[in-house]
């Protein structure tokens, strides 16, 4: 379970921090002799080590075999020897041939090795293998300043690990009630998972000898040669011309089909981790993080990071901080219902609905609803208060500052994983422009004032113009939902008819609810369709915009997205929260939609009970169909492939594939990379915390969604996709920023749920003012006595217009037909000097709602702000090391420094005396 991050990390590479103007002379002066750090394999089992190849020079010299295994397991070339970094896949068939030639022609000129396979499924499919040697990786691990370790350092346990071993203390005197080994790692299966610490630094061939090397081939593992190999490939040329460079290029005019790094082997063994140790990084991660057995111990990041790349390993970092985070809120949510079931037998305006049997209510709708007794709504009155009860704007504050405090931890998390996984001085390489950017605005160049280069520019004129068509889109497709939200209340106030006359006296006697359920039902299914519509609109309006770099569409693409996405799934719960029932007028005088239809009410119960199902539905709905797409898809994709393979070969026939055969065979990784991981969480923290005042259960929900989504995450990763390559990010990018602007929205949201949406402030008013405590200050149950006649007006039912008129003329409650009819509002009575103003009352209420409106999101702004303000970005601990590791340095280079000094002044006196001897 990822309850908390703390813990999780143990024991990585640390970041050097340069304190000097010219580091050379640390560098130049360091001793060669240092403690030696674990390479990644040493989590592996002796002999089973097919994360590695042999040193091939040490083969040749020795004349030693390569072993078998090295050449049947399909992760090095045929000699068995070199490993291979990266797989390129295209079919003879394809026409582009001329391109592939030269491009494979310059990949050996920058030194790479390339073998090439035919497929054993389809002769048609050509696999390029690619190998880099060490000289290329040394070449280019230098213009990547990818950093390495150089130096052993030690230094004093920090804080926090402390604080989680007393944790671990006193989580272990509970462990028979616990699982075993409750959320933390199994050290028996990972019995090496710490790593000694290192200083890293920028990799140097001319200082190749202050680096810890004990196997050229181990040195770089294999994440960083398929990034270093990738970086190559998006660099070389395919024909002659400016533009004409790069991998990417060749696979979006359909050159090559795939471009990938493999796995390192099967993710099973016939044999225990626990006996027989793991057979490569993939079977370790799928025993110790994928499998379902471990749902809850907290996931290895370090292992995650080291397979698929800090960008990867950040992502499942912050989706277990951030599920850890819900366990108090889930607990809180589930307090406020418990509170709610144990308090509804002593709710008294519950109890008064259920015993108002001679209160008959007017007909929700025209001609076909009949009349009803008030206490007929006596479940959904009780279910209300379920969720509307005294708690609820305690927790409505307590979530908001729970996002603050989210936000503000993960920062802090984060920092430390940004030191851990030395990132911290790590700088995102100056990007280069976009191909397209590149070709559209090619005739157009100006210095890049960075580089000194002349560059392609984008006229500020055009950039203005293309913004603006980029706005009337996005502007366009939001009237887009905003036209199937009307489309939805119209079928809602035309269905209600349809349900209120129906035969079955089952939907006839709770038209309402059924019209709820329906098109809540409908709305899902126009989101889901909606969402493959904004995709493509997403994707024209980024390309139309003309972005610079990558990380600039990315951006653009991903906010316009989120803004699609978060409009289309809260639009409906916007107007049921907020619209339903506001504007429907009264009986005789109701509002209608083209003066026709009229405008939907509220249930007798109130509006909430529509909210809550709204929520309910959607977030169940959702976040099913998404783990089904996630994992279920892809699932279903591989037996089908897997099933046509066995129909070619024959079922008798048992075909051992190579690793990259295997490989072809997944899935690949979404084509926006993490987007849709992020986009599906962040809009479920929308869901937690926008109208969690109407839905104390939301956070539970999430919670038991995410528990189950980190592992079906983590099986597909390793199981049903293509290897991603292993990317470096310091941090979540604009999706930070995405979730400030939904806890903003939250508080905003949550006032005016309670102030407008529950019937808190009502019942507030009526206690205080018009209740039997009224001047008294006392607010308690036996304050709400007759708070439910209260709110209810009179109608006479001779004024009802003509097609809102009922069929029935309610004789059924008396005998004798109705002549008054009673509706939630607070108006005059029609015998009244103004019939059907509204009271006294109504202005009362009307003024505390908006004065709790602001009241609240003063009072939670100022303590969000508070809590920002008090809580710093970087902990104290690691702000400490940081400094320590600074000191540290300093005297390194101190003691180095004098050294060189001892040694120049010695060789001066030698030289000294020996000119004193040669003297005649």
């Amino acid at each position: 379970m990822e309850a908390s991050s703390s813990g999780i990390t143990n024991g990585k590479t640390k970041v050097f921090h340069p304190v000097a103007k010219d580091v050379n002379i640390l560098f130049d002066e360091l001793e060669a002799v240092n403690s030696p750090c674990k390479d990644d394999d040493s989590l592996l089992h002796p002999g089973n080590l097919t994360s590695t190849s042999d040193d091939a020079s040490r083969l040749e010299a020795g004349g030693e075999t390569v072993p078998e295994k090295n050449k049947s397991n399909g992760l090095y070339f045929r000699d068995g020897r070199c490993r291979i970094d990266y797989i390129l896949v295209y079919r003879k068939s394809n026409p582009q041939t001329e391109k592939r030639e030269v491009f494979e022609r310059n990949i050996r000129a920058e030194g790479l090795h390339m073998e090439k396979e035919s497929s054993l499924i389809n002769s048609d499919i050509i696999f390029v293998k690619l190998h880099a040697p060490w000289e290329v990786l040394g070449r280019y691990a230098e213009q990547m300043n990818v950093r390495m370790p150089f130096r052993r350092k030690i230094y004093y346990l920090p804080r926090r690990y402390k604080f989680m071993s007393r944790i671990d203390k006193q989580i272990s005197r509970f462990r028979r009630w616990l699982p075993k080994k409750p959320m933390r790692l199994d050290k028996e299966t990972l019995p090496d998972l710490e790593e000694n610490d290192c200083y890293t630094a920028p990799f140097s061939q001319q200082r190749i000898h202050h680096f810890i090397i004990h196997n050229k081939d181990t040195f770089f593992n294999n994440a960083t040669r398929s990034r270093i190999v990738h970086h190559i490939l998006q660099r070389i040329k395919y024909e002659e011309g400016k533009n004409k460079i790069g991998l990417n290029r060749l696979l979006t005019n359909g050159s090559y089909e795939a471009a990938f790094p493999l796995h390192e082997g099967s993710y099973r063994s016939k044999n225990s981790i626990r006996t027989h140790g793991a057979v490569n990084h993939r079977h370790l991660l799928y025993e110790c993080w994928a499998s379902w057995g471990v749902w809850y111990k907290y996931q290895p990041l370090d292992l995650v990071r080291r397979y698929f790349g800090e960008k990867i390993g950040l992502y499942f970092a912050w989706l277990g901080w951030y599920t850890g985070m819900l366990f108090p809120a889930a607990f809180i949510g589930l307090f406020v219902f418990l509170y709610g079931v144990i308090t509804l037998d002593h709710c008294q305006v519950s109890k008064e609905v259920c015993q108002a049997t001679d209160i008959i209510m007017c007909p929700v709708c025209d001609k076909y609803c009949p009349f009803m007794r008030l206490s007929d709504s006596c479940v959904y009155a009780k279910v209300t208060h379920l969720f509307d009860n005294g708690a609820t704007v305690f927790f409505a504050v307590f979530m908001a500052v729970w996002a603050t405090v989210f936000l503000e931890f993960w920062k802090r998390r984060r920092a430390v994983i940004a030191y851990d996984w030395d990132l911290i001085d790590w700088e995102e390489e100056e990007e280069e422009i976009r191909p397209q950017f590149e070709a559209k605005y090619s005739k157009k160049e100006r210095m890049n004032p960075i580089s000194g280069k002349p560059e392609p520019y984008q006229a500020f004129a055009d950039k203005c113009s293309r913004l603006i068509v980029s706005a009337s889109g996005i502007f366009f497709m939001i009237c887009v939902v905003i036209a199937a939200v009307f489309g939805i209340v119209i079928y809602r106030v035309v269905t209600v008819s349809t349900f209120a006359a129906f035969k079955w006296a089952l939907i006839r006697n709770n038209s309402q609810v059924a019209t709820t359920g329906t098109a809540v039902c409908i709305n899902f299914c126009i989101i889901m369709l909606l969402n493959v519509l904004y995709e493509k609109v997403a994707l024209l309006l980024t390309n139309l915009e003309q972005p610079r770099t990558e990380s600039e569409w990315e951006n653009s693409f991903t906010l316009k997205m989120f803004l699609f996405q978060f409009v289309n799934l809260n639009s409906s719960t916007f107007y049921i929260a907020f619209f339903l029932g506001r504007f429907t007028g009264h009986p005789g005088a109701y509002l209608r939609l083209i003066n026709r239809w009229r405008l939907e009410e509220c249930h007798p119960s109130g509006c909430l009970i529509d909210l809550c199902m709204q929520m309910g539905i959607i977030m169940v709905l959702k976040q099913t169909w998404n783990n089904f797409m996630e994992l279920g898809y892809p699932l279903i994709q591989n037996w089908w492939t897997r099933r046509k393979v066995r129909q070619e070969h024959g079922p008798e026939r048992k075909v051992s594939f190579p690793q990259w055969e295997k490989d072809y065979n997944l899935q690949p990784m979404n084509a926006y990379g993490l987007f849709d991981e992020y986009l599906e969480m962040i809009l479920q923290f929308g869901f937690t915390t926008i109208f969690v005042a109407a839905f104390p259960l939301a956070p539970l929900l999430a919670l038991l969604n995410n528990i189950i989504e980190i592992r079906l995450d983590a099986y597909k990763f390793v199981t049903q996709w293509r290897r991603p390559l292993a990317s470096r990010a310091k941090d979540i990018g604009i999706w930070y920023g995405i979730l400030e602007g939904i806890g903003i929205l939250s508080v905003i949201t949550n006032a005016f749920v309670i102030a407008i949406t529950s019937d808190f402030i009502p019942r507030l008013v009526y206690a205080y003012k018009y209740g039997p405590c009224a001047g008294q200050g006392e607010a308690g149950q036996k304050c709400m006595v007759g708070y439910v006649n209260a709110s209810l007006s009179v109608f006479r039912i001779s004024d009802f217009e003509n097609r809102s008129e009922p069929e029935s003329d309610g004789s059924e409650f008396s005998g004798t037909p109705l002549k008054y009819c009673r509706y939630r509002d607070y108006r005059d009575p029609p015998h009244s000097l103004v019939p059907y103003g509204y009271t006294l009352q109504f202005w009362h209420v009307l003024a505390a709602r908006l004065a709790f409106i602001i009241v609240f999101e003063h009072l939670v702004f100022c303590i969000k702000h508070l809590i920002s303000y008090l809580i710093p970005d970087l902990p104290k601990d690691l702000r400490d090391r940081m400094r320590r590791e600074k000191y540290l340095i300093q005297e390194m280079m101190y003691e180095a420094e004098l050294e060189r000094l001892q040694k120049e002044r010695k060789e001066r006196k030698k030289n000294g005396k020996a000119h004193h001897n040669e003297w005649p």
